[in-house]
């Protein structure tokens, strides 16, 4: 017969083990299954955690791809737990965005990845961001500029534009992701970033490069000469 939750050692349950000693004690398995322990076995709770993660191949910014529906195939998750799963997940990299300091000074395309990674990472469809800087190369303010699907997403260069003589910029940056983790650029994207690079030239706003987000890795235009 499996124990109850009450009847575990208190540096075995998951809840007391947080508040004893604090959130990085507990392992990705533990944390899950506070989430999902409610009307269960705290034990199942945790077995359930490792299998949710399994079937991210146990990395957290896989399990943050997954839809509800994806969730849900797992049996003892069902809708109301994935749900919670999902938006946990999202408070998680809604607070790694709210932590991004608008005053970063850009000295580098890693000081971009390091803004966008949070953000584009983890996210299954593409997403289309601009960097807006001052004559100093700092961040004077970000935007998403739209939202695609699982292979594109549409850029308005008018937009780009408009949003960049709003804030008074005299650079930008742009971002994108890849959900498929290939790097590479495809054509649209090298032919959309000499359409915004040739506005800009116009209005005395200079493009300062083009990033390419995946899971763990980035791509830069200027890095590699195409600026």
């Amino acid at each position: 017969m499996s124990l109850k939750i009450t009847d575990w050692a208190a540096e075995d349950r998951p809840r007391e083990k947080l508040v004893q000693k604090g959130t990085a004690s507990l392992s990705d398995a533990e944390l899950l299954a506070i989430l999902i322990s409610s009307g269960t076995r705290e034990k199942s709770a945790v077995d359930l955690g490792r299998e949710l993660l399994m079937l991210a191949n146990n990395n957290l910014n896989s399990l943050g791809k997954l839809s509800v529906n994806d969730l849900t195939k797992l049996r003892g998750i069902g809708t109301a737990r994935a749900v919670t799963i999902a938006a946990a997940l999202e408070l998680g990299r809604r607070r790694k965005l709210s932590e991004i300091p608008d005053t970063t000074q850009i000295k580098c395309s890693k000081d971009v990845a390091d803004i966008f990674h949070p953000i584009l990472s983890d996210i299954a469809h593409e997403e289309f961001w601009i960097l807006f800087l001052n004559r100093s190369n700092k961040v004077i303010n970000r935007m998403k500029l739209s939202q695609g699907g699982v292979s594109g997403t549409v850029t308005d260069v008018r937009m780009v534009m408009k949003k960049a003589i709003e804030y008074l910029a005299s650079g930008i940056i742009v971002c994108h992701n890849h959900p498929s983790g290939n790097l590479s650029p495809s054509e649209s994207d090298t032919r959309i970033t000499q359409k915004i690079k040739e506005a800009g030239n116009l209005m005395d706003i200079q493009l300062l490069d083009h990033l390419i987000i995946s899971d763990k890795e980035y791509y830069s235009f200027a890095d590699n000469g195409l600026l």
